[in-house]
């Protein structure tokens, strides 16, 4: 049996997600064998910020719904939960339609607040990582993740999911101390992963994002649901199969280093409708930065990252931009934005919390120039 399962699924018609998750579960022993009667189940959705469903930025609820019965039937008692970075919780749950399958079947919906202190696992780079109380609490986490590209972090999928297992303005902290080293940040999601443990991890990539990910690029119809135990060596696949390079992806690169043994790909370790030399065809990956044509140094970084750049016309003056921006490098005066660049650490999270487009990146003169030289 491979290591992680990639079902074929077009739609999001519910009898049809339904059929899909059973056979998720079934594939590796089914629910029973994640779930115990009488064990509270956390949920951990995407929920990054309050959208529509259709822009595709959210897991999709007839997901939630799907596993949150199985949880049920298998006697145990689901909870949705997530941390959105900025936006009120209710009002982002209620927009994702996760607070509506809540109350069809009558289980909470709740805000992963109250930070508690992480576990540390060995060899973990960060020894102090405070996550929700209720993450800890739970007897089993069945993590339901997107599959959508990330400005920042290349790719969002499995591994990424759980850093909004930390609690709301929290986020931004860690953003800021991490700075532009993406590879820092990626060791940082290792140790969150390896903390938190998550029982089982399924990928909505029925209709993901590519593009300006995770928040303001397009739908791409992926077509898939991926289930795994070993959610790196999901997202490490998916990283060939989207077209992309693993040298670019720092989730991998953090793992490299660490030498752990899911860098070793193999494409046995797929099961399933899809194998592990399918490309999709015309995904837009992220070119934030060209991460491989110098060596990290952050001076260097800062002349290699794309910079963040208001499109004024599209502005609402929400502000919220400048609300969660942790290195305080944009003011926002009458629908204008003001960036000092040399405080920005390019973590992109202006670009994530806008609603309407309405910044976008501008790659550097430096990185244009070496990619025509090259």
């Amino acid at each position: 049996m491979g290591k992680v399962l990639f079902i074929r699924q077009q739609t999001y018609s519910q009898p049809e997600i339904d059929s899909a998750v059973l056979r998720a579960f079934n594939h590796f022993g089914g629910i029973t064998h994640f779930v115990s009667k009488g064990d509270r189940v956390l949920l951990k959705v995407n929920l990054v910020s309050g959208h529509d469903i259709t822009r595709r930025v959210t897991t999709d609820p007839t997901i939630v719904r799907a596993v949150a019965r199985l949880v049920l039937e298998a006697g145990g008692t689901p909870f949705i939960a997530d941390s959105p970075g900025i936006d009120s919780f209710k009002s982002a749950a209620e927009k994702a339609g996760f607070m509506a399958v809540a109350r069809e079947l009558g289980i909470e919906c709740a805000e992963l607040t109250d930070p508690v202190d992480l576990p540390a696992s060995d060899g973990a780079d960060f020894k102090r990582i405070q996550v929700s109380r209720h993450v800890i609490e739970a007897d089993k986490v069945i993590s339901l993740a997107k599959l959508k590209t990330h400005g920042q972090m290349y790719l969002t999928m499995g591994v990424k999911n759980l850093f909004g297992t930390i609690p709301g303005r929290l986020k931004a902290g860690w953003h800021y101390n991490v700075g532009l080293n993406r590879e820092k940040f990626a060791g940082l999601l290792l140790d969150i992963y390896a903390g938190v443990k998550p029982n089982f991890t399924l990928l909505d990539g029925v209709i993901g994002m590519h593009g300006d990910g995770p928040t303001s690029g397009d739908p791409y119809e992926f077509g898939i649901i991926g289930a795994c135990v070993d959610a790196l060596t999901m997202d490490f696949h998916l990283c060939g199969m989207l077209g992309g390079k693993l040298e670019d992806y720092p989730l991998y690169m953090a793992a490299k280093k660490r030498d752990m043994p899911q860098c070793e790909l193999d494409p046995s370790d797929i099961d399933g409708d899809i194998p592990a030399t399918h490309v999709f065809p015309g995904v837009k990956l992220p070119k934030t930065r060209s991460m491989r044509l110098l060596p990290s140094i952050p001076f260097l970084d800062r002349l290699m990252t794309s910079k963040p750049v208001h499109i004024p016309e599209r502005c609402i003056g929400c502000g919220r931009c400048a609300a969660v921006c942790a290195a305080k490098a944009l003011r926002h005066e009458n629908r204008r934005l003001y960036f000092d660049y040399g405080k920005c650490i390019r973590c992109y999270c202006c670009h994530e919390m806008c609603p309407v487009k309405a910044i976008e990146f501008r790659e550097s003169r430096l990185v244009r120039l070496v990619n025509m030289l090259r």
